[in-house]
């Protein structure tokens, strides 16, 4: 054992009995450890505090030298120098844990020094779903509890799916550059999310119940009520024997559960190149201090043979047979019904992100 070694334990020469008269080996221990303490004490910050533990229970500390001239102490008291030495060790390492919890407090009431804790907090801003996203949910979360499955497709799509499939003839307005947006690929943006109902039915043979909802695309001008960017909900239910009153039940029980019960619904014959028939849906919209008016809010009707004859030419079977399968489709702007909800004039408030009509909704 080096010198320095026996100095720690106590003894001035290495030849020096370890607990002999002069330096008994429990008094050394406790010398150790009442040096430790004092240290730890002592220690006014976090630096002094780890200085003094390295000092003493370091890899080189007093105490871990101690602890490893065990192996020297004869066979029948190395018993008892192991347990002096662990009681010592749990000593000083308590001292060090509670230095630690006492020097965090410090630190925490000095950081608290002139608060006054029974002052209020600031109000923090409460944060809300965006109403095009609740309208959604609730259309979504109703259409579903009728059996409806969600359904999505691709934003870019090809005249095939956006058009031709839909019985829409080439001359028909919707396909001018004027209303549309192309690509130079001949790729456009999807004018509509119908597309979803041709590609779910070339995946899925019938029956089919699904609504897609999602972005679609025109070149209209911006003002109060038209965007070139809109959120559409689209549905297609096709089955045995679906009928037009099974369309109309569906789609005032749907109105009803998101405008309320006495809601009036009405349908007007429309035209639309994938329906036959087709109808327009006005809802009754009543406001405090203003005469009622209709309003209009979707599109449907019963899916033209025309649909299935395509989707077939796709798929290349027969599997969407018109003498076995019939269908409605309906479609609707969700922009429209959150106006409609809540009162909302102008389109562009729902997409300008000013915090003072969207903080409405918190």
């Amino acid at each position: 054992m080096r010198a320095t070694d026996w100095r720690i334990l106590g003894f001035d020469e290495p030849r020096v009995p370890r607990y002999g008269p002069r330096l008994p080996m429990n008094e050394s221990l406790s010398a150790i450890q009442a040096d430790a303490l004092a240290r730890i004490d002592a220690a006014e910050d976090p630096r002094a505090l780890e200085e003094a533990r390295i000092a003493s229970i370091g890899k080189k500390g007093a105490l871990s030298l101690a602890a490893a001239a065990i192996k020297d102490i004869p066979k029948e008291e190395k018993a008892a120098y192991g347990q002096s030495v662990n009681s010592a060790r749990a000593a000083i390492t308590a001292a060090i844990e509670a230095k630690q919890a006492a020097l965090q407090d410090a630190a925490d009431q000095s950081a608290l020094a002139g608060i006054d804790p029974t002052m209020p907090g600031r109000p923090l801003p409460t944060g809300a779903l965006h109403p095009l996203t609740l309208i959604r949910d609730e259309a979504v979360g109703i259409l579903r509890r009728m059996g409806f499955a969600l359904a999505d497709g691709p934003e870019i799509e090809d005249e095939f799916h956006c058009f031709d499939a839909l019985n829409t003839p080439a001359d028909h307005p919707a396909r001018n550059e004027k209303d549309t947006f192309y690509f130079d690929s001949g790729k456009l943006l999807r004018t509509h999310t119908s597309s979803v109902q041709i590609r779910t039915m070339e995946a899925d043979a019938p029956p089919v119940r699904i609504i897609a909802p999602g972005s679609a695309y025109r070149r209209d001008e911006i003002d109060a009520t038209h965007l070139s960017v809109f959120n559409q909900l689209e549905g297609l239910y096709i089955d045995r024997d679906v009928s037009l009153p099974d369309l109309k039940g569906t789609l005032e029980y749907f109105l009803h559960e998101l405008f309320g019960p006495s809601t009036g619904v009405r349908f007007r014959p429309h035209f639309f190149p994938f329906t036959e028939p087709s109808f327009e849906i006005d809802v009754k919209l009543e406001i405090k201090g203003q005469t009622p008016r209709w309003i209009e809010v979707a599109g449907c009707g019963m899916v033209d043979p025309a649909v299935f004859k395509a989707v077939n030419g796709s798929r290349g079977d027969n599997a969407y047979d018109p003498a076995v399968w019939t269908g409605f489709a309906f479609g609707m702007g969700l922009d429209r019904l959150a106006m409609i909800r809540w009162g909302i004039k102008d389109i562009r408030l729902l997409i300008e992100n000013d915090a003072r009509f969207l903080s409405q909704f918190a």
